[in-house]
């Protein structure tokens, strides 16, 4: 019994962290489904692997439904919970916006480093998050819990409308409604660019040109309508809206960097690592976060800071 759900469990965690965004409330859907995989009536169980994914998929429209009635409860931007998929070594900040450092960047972020210098929780190394950058999965929270489980269930998992439709208890047309929608909601997505090296420059040149108060450089890696969206949970004071437009982005992060410089009066440290299977920065200054960005047309037009300690346990944050 054990060993058919401990089988599935790896699709089971990609899958509810597809569709809930945090690794948190993932592990709480596992739990729940596997409590209900040890009541349920074997008789009745033909394959498991599809009874567990109708299970945990239903129980993750149900959390994502909880979720959104409790949203305005939340303070500040929620952002999706990082999964640590990078390398772990401190650097100075001295040392990383060194002129060496930052034409090795694509180094760091090379496959053998990814594979062999990180040290992730065990959980985090169960989910392929290659597919699912953060801005991928903030982007999916403007879906409704059951287009965001149709096209997870289409999308990554591949199944066929007749089975979603099971897996859902709707009709196969209704499925394919959804998925429909979904994708329209999601036409953005196709311009997001994937590109490791690309990742890396405009990000390393974002922090190094701050760090230098380089106006102009800065405005030349931003797009006009940048956004940098900032999660602290209401636990770290990282401002509460979403900072919007090149200009206020510029001074917004010349400011941090002026505070934050490795003589000033508050140095800190940064770890170039990955999030969900893109190059980030691990910052560790008057708290710690991730820093990443979405590429759009080779420009910068997200920047994503992740502060919120209980979304940073695969980074040794704590977990509330």
């Amino acid at each position: 019994m054990n060993e058919d759900f401990l089988a599935h469990r790896r699709m089971l965690l990609g899958l509810a962290y597809r569709m809930l965004g945090t690794l948190h409330d993932a592990e709480d859907v596992l739990q729940e489904a596997y409590l209900r995989w040890t009541r349920a009536d074997r008789s009745d169980v033909v394959e498991p692997r599809r009874y567990l994914t109708r299970v945990v998929t239903r129980l993750a429209v149900d959390a994502l439904r909880a979720r959104q009635s409790r949203r305005e409860e939340y303070v500040g931007t929620w952002l999706p919970e990082p999964v640590n998929t990078g390398r772990r070594d401190p650097v100075s900040a001295s040392d990383l916006f060194s002129a060496s450092n930052l034409h090795s960047a694509s180094n760091l972020y090379s496959a053998s480093n990814l594979a062999g210098a990180s040290d992730p929780v065990d959980t985090a190394d169960l989910i392929d998050t290659s597919d699912l950058s953060i801005a991928v999965l903030h982007l999916m929270e403007r879906l409704t819990p059951p287009q965001r489980a149709v096209y997870v269930l289409r999308t990554a998992f591949e199944l066929p409308y007749a089975e979603i439709a099971a897996i859902l208890d709707r009709s196969e047309e209704d499925s394919r409604q959804l998925h429909h929608r979904a994708g329209a909601a999601l036409a953005g997505r196709a311009r997001f660019s994937t590109d490791p090296a690309e990742h890396t420059r405009l990000l390393e040149g974002f922090v190094a040109a701050a760090r230098d108060g380089d106006v102009e450089r800065l405005e030349q890696l931003l797009h006009e309508d940048v956004v940098a969206w900032n999660d602290g949970g209401g636990k770290v004071r990282t401002g509460p809206n979403p900072i919007r437009g090149r200009a206020k982005v510029v001074r917004f992060f010349v400011a941090i960097m002026r505070r934050h410089t490795p003589a000033g009066p508050r140095p800190f440290t940064a770890v170039p690592t990955g999030v969900n299977g893109q190059y980030a920065l691990l910052v560790d200054a008057n708290y710690r976060y991730t820093m990443c960005v979405n590429v759009v047309d080779g420009r910068i037009q997200d920047l994503f800071r992740i502060a919120n300690p209980a979304k940073l346990s695969t980074f040794g944050g704590e977990r509330s």
